[in-house]
C-alpha cells in the first residue's frame, strides 16, 4: 500500500487537455508515471517530461500500483476496461483502477461488478475544477467506491486535487458529478441571460459583471466565463462538445430515476443548438452566441 508522501507506480490513459496535467501533477509528486494516449504525440508530450510512453492501456498498466483514465465519454472507457489490451484482461499490480472521466453511473456499476469479479477495484472518481484546476493539482475530486479501495488511492488523488471525497458506493461519484454538472449548465445559462439582458438595456456589461460579482449573484461561471463572453473569445477551456455529453447524461441519470429537470433539458437544447452551428470545440462561453443568434445581436 502507496502511504501519501511515498512514489508509487501510476499507469496513465487519456492525456487530453485535462489528463495532461493531471498526469504531469502525479510526476511532479515523485511517482513513476507511465502514460497512454491514442494520440501519439500526447504520449510523446508526457514523456519529455519525466514520464515512460506506453503503446496501449495494458501496456499503461504493467507493474503500476493504480492505473488512472481519463477520457471524453463512457465507451472510450469500456473499450480500456473490456478491449483486446484491455485492464480485465490485464490488470494493474495493484488491481486498481481508478476511472476520473465524467461517464454514465449504470455503466460504472457494470464495470465496478465485472472487475470485482476478477479481483480488481474500480473507483468512479470524476473531477471538477477545469483546465486550471487540473494544471494547478487544485481538482475537486468526489469518489464513489469501496471505502478500503478510497484509501489506498488517495495517496495517488492528493497529487491532483484539494478537495477529495469519498461520496458512495460505485456510481455515487458520477452521480455527484453530474449533479455539479447540472449546476453548472444552468449557471452559464443564467449568466448568458443576463449579460443578454443587460446589452439590450444599454448597460455596459464589465461593469454589470463587477457589480454582479460582489453580491448574491456572484458565481465562479460569472467570475471565470463572463469576461470571455463579454469579449467574445470562444477559445476552448471546456468544450461545448463535452459540456452537451454532460447533460445528456445527467438528463438520462433523471429520465431512469423518473426526476424532471425542466432547466437542465432546456439549457441541454441550448448547447444542442450551439453545436449545430459549429460551436462544439469552442469553451462553455461560446453559450452566449446563442443569445447573439436569438436576439440579433453582436457580442462586444
Amino acid at each position: 500500500m502507496t502511504r501519501e508522501g511515498e512514489a508509487g507506480s501510476v499507469g496513465f490513459i487519456g492525456l487530453g487537455t485535462m489528463g495532461r496535467e493531471m498526469a504531469l501533477n502525479l510526476v511532479r509528486a515523485g511517482h513513476r508515471v507511465r502514460g497512454y494516449d491514442v494520440r501519439a504525440e500526447a504520449v510523446a508530450d508526457l514523456a519529455a517530461h519525466g514520464a515512460a510512453a506506453a503503446a496501449n492501456p495494458a501496456e499503461a498498466a504493467r507493474d503500476a500500483d493504480i492505473v488512472v483514465t481519463m477520457l471524453p465519454d463512457t465507451p472510450h472507457v469500456e473499450t480500456v476496461v473490456y478491449g483486446e489490451a484491455g485492464l480485465l484482461r490485464a490488470p494493474p499490480r495493484g488491481r486498481l483502477v481508478v476511472d476520473m472521466s465524467t461517464i454514465s453511473p449504470v455503466a460504472v456499476r457494470r464495470m465496478h461488478a465485472d472487475l470485482r469479479a476478477e479481483g480488481i477495484d474500480l473507483l468512479d472518481a470524476p473531477v471538477s475544477g477545469g483546465p486550471a484546476g487540473a494544471r494547478n493539482a487544485a481538482l475537486t475530486i468526489m469518489a464513489g467506491g469501496d471505502a478500503a479501495a478510497f484509501a489506498r488511492a488517495e495517496p495517488f488523488l492528493r497529487a491532483m486535487g484539494t478537495t477529495i471525497t469519498h461520496v458512495g458506493a460505485a456510481g455515487a461519484g458520477q452521480a455527484v458529478k453530474l449533479c455539479n454538472q447540472l449546476i453548472c449548465g444552468i449557471n452559464i445559462q443564467a449568466v448568458c441571460e443576463a449579460l443578454a439582458l443587460a446589452r439590450a438595456s444599454g448597460v455596459d456589461l464589465d461593469q454589470l459583471r463587477q457589480v454582479l460579482l460582489g453580491g448574491s449573484a456572484a458565481s465562479w461561471m460569472l467570475d471565470k466565463l463572463g469576461p470571455a463572453m463579454i469579449a467574445g473569445d470562444v477559445a476552448a477551456g471546456f468544450r461545448i462538445d463535452l459540456m452537451l455529453k454532460d447533460l445528456r447524461l445527467v438528463l438520462e441519470q433523471a429520465g431512469a430515476l423518473d426526476v424532471p429537470l425542466p432547466a437542465t433539458a432546456l439549457v441541454t437544447s441550448q448547447y444542442i443548438e450551439a453545436r449545430a452551428h459549429g460551436e462544439g470545440r469552442n469553451g462553455n462561453q461560446a453559450l452566449f452566441r446563442v443569445y447573439d443568434r436569438m436576439t440579433g445581436r453582436a457580442a462586444g
